[in-house]
């Protein structure tokens, strides 16, 4: 594994947002028989780097040779390599069912919910609705037998695309009756519609009969950081696109408030991951605010967050523990973003100090307790 492997102090912990690294197979195994040539693929070039192939075509957002880094955690060495290859690079637990269970109870984790990886790249350059529905169900179809010999604890969260809000609708039944206990759906829209938009109603309105939870999570983005304002130079575009995607996800959870969706939908569950949590509360502050100055007269931001929404923050935050308590105990959660790279394999240290900052029952709900109300485990 390449790193010590630590058991977390607190019992009836749940991993809020854990991910998988799909076999390289998947899609041309678990698509229908008619989208079989167009699938999902892992190629390599000339030059024997790997790549990833989207309906026939090379993508052109995707690194070549980066593949085999997307396990790559706890690693010194992140440099794209012909030797490097995805399937020979995939850390104890990514792909393997069996060993994610022996990691969950090395670590002392009661569970985890599973979100993709190789699903994470494809959305951003595919723009056509039936075959990203397609790949979809793919994903959602084998991480279902992934996780189903279980006993619960590796819960599978199925893909939607917001490309299809009728086909995610109609999916998202059939997934949840797989096993899925909840879905997720990326930051943006090729077609421009923001999230909490009446067009996507019928999917809302399929969250709330299913009574399964609805998540934004971060993935590639059609748009680089400050497009149309700024160039930013190679050196400093990590820090500008982590932000940068940030407030892509921000927004998103903005106009379900603003366009009264959640008012709309008053047993939605709605979640942002991946995005960090210490945010949250100068975000629900300003709203409020605002909402005061110009006399409008609907429930604020933060009573809707509390009503309603939940937030997966990190391991390493420092400001969010301070946070939690005023925005609402019931609403916070915790994911250790195993196996990617770009989280540090460190959590459980970064977790037992921010854990040892709550209060015994706000500790509860954050480390476990949220997670398993809200998901139905």
């Amino acid at each position: 594994m390449g790193y010590e492997i630590k058991r977390f102090p607190y019992a009836g912990t749940v991993d809020a947002d854990g991910h998988i690294l799909e076999p390289p197979d998947l899609w041309e195994t678990y698509l229908e028989e008619r989208y079989r040539d167009r699938a999902l693929r892992i190629r390599v070039d000339d030059e024997g780097y790997e790549y990833l192939e989207i309906d026939g075509r090379p993508s052109q957002r995707s690194t070549k040779g980066s593949l085999g880094l997307l396990g790559a955690m706890g690693s010194d060495d992140m440099r794209p390599s012909p030797e490097r290859r995805y399937a020979d690079s995939m850390p104890f637990g990514a792909c393997d069912a069996k060993q994610r269970l022996e990691l969950l109870d090395e670590e002392n984790l009661e569970a985890a919910l599973l979100y993709p990886t190789l699903g994470l790249l494809w959305e951003v350059e595919l723009t056509d609705p039936e075959l990203s529905l397609a790949y979809c169900r793919a994903y959602n179809r084998w991480i279902a037998d992934f996780c189903r010999d279980s006993g619960g604890r590796l819960v599978p969260i199925a893909q939607l695309s917001l490309l299809d809000p009728e086909g995610s609708a109609a999916e998202l039944e059939r997934a949840v009756a797989d096993g899925c206990r909840g879905a997720w759906v990326n930051p943006f829209n090729h077609r421009r519609v923001i999230h909490g938009h009446s067009d996507h109603d019928v999917l809302f309105a399929a969250c709330c009969t299913l009574d399964v939870p609805l998540a934004i999570h971060p993935t590639f983005t059609p748009h680089g950081a400050a497009e149309g304002i700024f160039d930013w130079p190679r050196e400093g575009r990590p820090w500008a696109e982590a932000i940068w995607l940030r407030s892509i996800v921000q927004q998103a959870l903005i106009s379900f408030f603003s366009l009264g969706t959640l008012e709309r939908f008053p047993e939605l569950r709605l979640g942002v991951l991946e995005a960090g949590s210490g945010w949250i509360g100068a975000m629900l502050d300003r709203l409020d605010a605002f909402s005061e100055s110009l006399n409008i007269q609907r429930p604020s931001a933060t009573e809707l967050f509390r009503r309603q929404c939940f937030i997966s923050g990190d391991p390493d935050e420092t400001a969010a523990p301070h946070v939690i308590d005023h925005v609402g105990a019931d609403c916070f959660m915790w994911a250790t973003d195993y196996p990617h790279p770009d989280h540090p394999h460190t959590w459980v240290d970064d977790l037992t100090r921010y854990a040892d900052q709550l209060a015994p029952d706000t500790r509860a709900k954050v480390l476990g307790g949220n997670v398993r109300r809200i998901y139905r485990l």
